[in-house]
């Protein structure tokens, strides 16, 4: 099934947000870039919700950060790739690095399996967050939770040995600090949202590159066809060219094709009943 959804398939000319909302509509997120999915647990746990229970949520870490934490969860992936007899190679080098559109064409190639399997209606028995909650975000909780605890204790056997820090220093220190990053933030979001808004239009260019160049071999494919000795001087081939070759400007393409076919039609029937 999925060895059938090529490059040129429908399923790649989905749109980013359309995209994103899956996601978020279907596992309870607020993913907000496609990159963010870059870590693989998403695509686990669609597989997950796909085929309830083939995915051993408690090995997909879903606050990976690293390559090697992202890489694991690709491996999760893979393994039920092989389960399912799926034949999908899976670009984890690329797709770690958190590029756009490597992650979208992933992702779309995903929401266009994911559909095929259940015709796109959503299982209305499985629970995200709770299947959410067997992976590895509650192993990362309960180790965050261990830090503070330690960290509250030492603070407690510091303050009773007499090491006591001079808090209101410390808040003053803060406050001068405060005031003088309150710029740079501004400007760093400002980066950052520029930063997203080019990644957007770098996204959108690529997409309509796929989409011209899908409709332009489609054409090719037509002009090929026309150019077969055995077609090429029929009325349709000749009428089929006189649009393929117009120029740009030429907006009378149709009508002057439309035009050659009808008087080529009318001579033909003319040229059977003078024979008959």
């Amino acid at each position: 099934m999925a060895s059938n959804i090529g490059m040129m398939d429908s399923a790649y000319f989905v749109g980013r947000n359309e995209i994103l909302t899956w996601i978020n509509n279907r596992l309870q997120l607020n993913l907000s870039r496609i990159e963010e999915a870059a870590s693989g647990a998403v695509q686990c746990q669609m597989m997950d919700m796909t085929y309830p229970g083939i995915v051993p949520m408690h090995k997909v870490n879903f606050d990976a950060k690293t390559e090697y934490d992202m890489i694991q969860n690709y491996k999760v992936l893979q393994d039920v790739f092989n389960k399912l007899k799926i034949e999908k190679h899976v670009e984890v080098n690329r797709l770690v690095k958190g590029r756009p559109l490597d992650n979208l064409e992933f992702l779309q190639w995903l929401k266009r399996y994911c559909d095929s399997v259940n015709g796109g209606i959503m299982n209305e028995n499985y629970n995200p967050l709770e299947r959410r909650s067997k992976g590895g975000r509650d192993r990362n909780s309960r180790g965050s939770q261990k830090t503070t605890k330690s960290l509250q204790a030492n603070y407690m056997h510091n303050s009773a040995s007499g090491d006591t820090v001079d808090l209101n220093k410390i808040s003053g220190q803060k406050q001068g600090r405060g005031s003088a990053v309150a710029g740079g933030a501004n400007s760093s979001e400002e980066i950052q949202a520029l930063s997203r808004e080019i990644t957007d239009l770098k996204l959108s260019v690529d997409l309509l590159e796929k989409e011209r160049d899908f409709y332009f071999a489609k054409l090719r494919d037509i002009e090929i066809l026309c150019q077969i000795p055995e077609l090429e001087d029929l009325p349709m081939g000749v009428a089929i060219k006189k649009i393929l070759y117009a120029a740009d400007a030429k907006e009378s393409a149709l009508e002057e094709a439309q035009e050659y076919l009808s008087v080529a039609i009318d001579t033909g029937e003319t040229e059977v009943e003078s024979e008959a």
